[in-house]
């Protein structure tokens, strides 16, 4: 008999659906499965009161939540600033934040999921401000007009980015962060999802530049390429996210051959997504150990 659906009015968790679901939806939300095709194979764990269209909108982000750090907290000054990008699409608009004072600080470029900036990412940005850091997270849908504030509307949008022009816009950022007078000239990445992916690219493409990264389930670089990578890398993955956990053990073995520093936590019972607290597949005890693995490693790499 297959798992169903309690119609809970409180805030959803991933034991809340069935792992057969969170696949399903994890398929949607990386556009190998359609909005029809979800909702057609979600309709066997519909219920006389939960749809599968209610299915789909419980699983959604829901940003409200996006807000652990305020945007007008004094600690930080956070602004929104377009820089150049001429090897990209010519502009690109970002989400700033730094401590507030005057004292320099390391940056670390925040690189978004395949939605483009939205809140979330905006509130890890400010995170890691509280946490000492100059932080930058570039939207890479500015090209379109920016994140749209619709999950389906950035989702169509993102298929229509050229990838390659938007990576290009990930490295303005990150050479702008780099050599701001108010840096130290140290450079930290960290992305999620896609931008776990992107994080992994800009290790390759940047080199020396890059002094730390950390790719929050992110796929691996092309293997003939790592040996370009400098900066040393602190992988976090969900156990449950086999697609892009079962990735890990080449890129693993081709970063010891290659003598990068590297460390990886495979939190189990986590989920693709883990870290994002907006949706049901946060899983707060991976989330914050994870969290706490970076910072530790941007403390040792970026301000020792």
């Amino acid at each position: 008999m297959d798992q169903q659906i309690d119609p809970a009015t409180t805030r959803k968790t991933a034991s809340d659906f069935p792992q057969e679901l969170l696949d399903l939806f994890d398929g949607y939300v990386h556009g190998r499965t359609s909005r029809r095709e979800f909702l057609d194979r979600a309709q066997k764990f519909a219920t006389a009161g939960v749809t599968a269209a209610m299915l789909l909108e419980q699983l959604r982000p829901n940003y409200a939540l996006a807000n652990q750090v305020s945007a007008d907290d004094k600690r930080i000054h956070t602004d929104r600033i377009t820089i150049e990008s001429p090897q990209g699409y010519g502009k690109v608009r970002g989400y700033f934040a730094r401590p507030a004072g005057a004292a320099k600080a390391p940056t670390i470029l925040v690189i978004h999921e395949n939605r483009g900036l939205n809140p979330y990412i905006e509130d890890v940005a400010r995170r890691l401000a509280i946490a000492g850091y100059i932080a930058y997270a570039p939207d890479g849908l500015t090209s379109l007009g920016g994140y749209p504030g619709d999950e389906e509307k950035a989702s169509a949008m993102f298929s229509q980015v050229n990838t390659p022009k938007m990576q290009e816009d990930f490295i303005a950022s990150a050479k702008w962060l780099k050599a701001r007078a108010d840096g130290t000239g140290r450079l930290g990445v960290i992305g999620f999802c896609f931008g776990g992916t992107s994080t992994n690219n800009m290790a390759v493409r940047l080199g020396a530049e890059v002094s730390a990264a950390v790719p929050f389930y992110g796929t691996a670089p092309a293997l003939a390429d790592m040996a370009k990578i400098k900066a040393p890398i602190c992988a976090m993955f969900g156990a449950l996210d086999t697609r892009v956990t079962s990735t890990w053990p080449a890129y693993e073995a081709e970063l010891t051959k290659q003598g990068i520093v590297h460390e990886a936590h495979i939190y189990e019972g986590a989920n693709h997504g883990f870290h994002n607290d907006t949706t049901p597949r946060y899983d707060q005890k991976a989330a914050e150990d994870a969290w706490s693995h970076a910072l530790a490693w941007f403390t040792k790499y970026l301000k020792a």
